[in-house]
């Protein structure tokens, strides 16, 4: 026997999952992680067992539904389900993710779509932070087609444009969580930075790398993994975060200068292995970070850029660029516009299957009832 689950799924930037309807998920959060470990094939190197595409990048969750916060009309909790460990981890927001949440808040009748563009306002339940997202909706219907390309998707899309609201102190409430621009670490200069995602910014060169290297050539050095990690648990405890050792925040990025005319090169990692292209939160924290004075970021480039303005991040696969509108001087500090332009595609659409005892099993373990009325059980 095995139970059916509605399930959409869609790419959002350089990342791709399913996406589900929270009524359509238990709302106890450990039953939920067992659900979607069962979906994802979590842990397995392959997920043979499962639809997660056995990459961080391919292994992630959005879960949608109408939102009760004043200014917003979703609430969107993600989920990154660890491809080699039983772990799912509901701390950090997905940037790339998000790009699809405004097309899937669309077509499943929670936001009513507006001629020629639709703005949907979701709240990230992760990190309580606002996003303004911009879909193309000709007709009142959501357009994928378009000639927007973004590097790390093969071909063109219709954009769909970001604006983050409220971004700084995501997770740990504070945009410098340690309380400065720059601390040492195991010998290595290192920033740490909350802003949209809280992250770990290192120099590359300090660590041996010119940071040009490949997505590949990184994941293969194994030494080079093993220290990274060891700096980012230390970073946890003096960011606030304790032991951070089973949690995918904060992320690290391995910074050097530009090649390609960008502002900076960035490498960015989930944290257990280099993203193929750029997560779109680590994006705007890059980018604020290089105008933060005494950063590692800002101390890479001869000009820091001002808080106002666009920043190109060289990654693996080509360029991100943000346009940036911020004060991070202030008290507090605030961003006003951190927009982005990104693309989006619904894959595919149907049920999800898993074993039956998954759900029932847990659910009968929590005293709680199993499966619920809309799913569907099937030999």
């Amino acid at each position: 026997m095995q139970t059916k689950i509605p399930c959409i799924m869609m790419r959002g930037g350089t990342s791709r999952g399913p996406f589900f309807l929270a009524q359509d998920l238990p709302s106890d959060p450990d039953l939920r992680a067992e659900v979607l470990l069962a979906v994802m094939g979590s842990p397995h190197d392959y997920q043979v067992d499962g639809i997660g595409g056995a990459n961080p990048l391919t292994s992630k969750v959005a879960i949608i539904s109408a939102s009760r916060h004043a200014e917003a009309d979703v609430d969107y909790l993600f989920a990154q389900v660890l491809v080699n460990e039983r772990l799912v981890d509901t701390k950090p927001n997905c940037g790339n993710m998000l790009v699809a949440v405004g097309p899937f808040a669309i077509e499943s009748g929670l936001v009513a779509a507006r001629h020629p563009e639709t703005m949907v306002r979701i709240f990230n339940v992760n990190t309580r932070a606002l996003i303004e997202s911009i879909v193309q909706t000709p007709n009142g219907k959501v357009e994928y087609s378009g000639d927007t390309a973004i590097d790390g998707v093969p071909g063109t899309a219709a954009p769909v444009k970001l604006n983050f609201k409220s971004a700084i102190g995501a997770v740990t409430g504070k945009m410098l969580p340690t309380g400065r621009p720059l601390d040492v670490i195991d010998g290595v200069d290192v920033s740490c930075v909350d802003v949209a995602m809280p992250m770990v910014l290192m120099r590359a060169e300090q660590l041996g790398k010119t940071g040009h290297e490949t997505a590949v050539e990184l994941d293969a050095d194994k030494m080079l993994m093993a220290r990274m990690e060891a700096i980012r648990r230390k970073a946890g405890i003096l960011m606030g975060m304790g032991d951070i050792s089973k949690l995918v925040v904060p992320k690290l990025g391995l910074l050097s200068r530009p090649r390609k005319g960008g502002t900076i090169t960035s490498r960015y990692f989930v944290p257990y292995a280099c993203h193929k292209a750029h997560a779109v939160t680590g994006t705007v924290c890059v980018a604020s970070a290089l105008a933060i004075p005494g950063t590692v970021a800002s101390r890479l480039v001869s000009v820091p850029p001002a808080p106002q303005g666009v920043i190109r991040i060289e990654h693996p696969s080509g360029v991100i660029a943000i346009e940036l509108d911020a004060e991070l001087g202030g008290d507090p500090p605030v961003i006003r516009r951190a927009a982005l332009i990104r693309t989006a595609r619904r894959l595919f659409e149907g049920h999800v299957c898993i074993p039956a005892h998954v759900w029932a099993g847990a659910s009968a373990r929590a005293g709680e009832s199993s499966v619920p009325d809309h799913t569907a059980v099937a030999a």
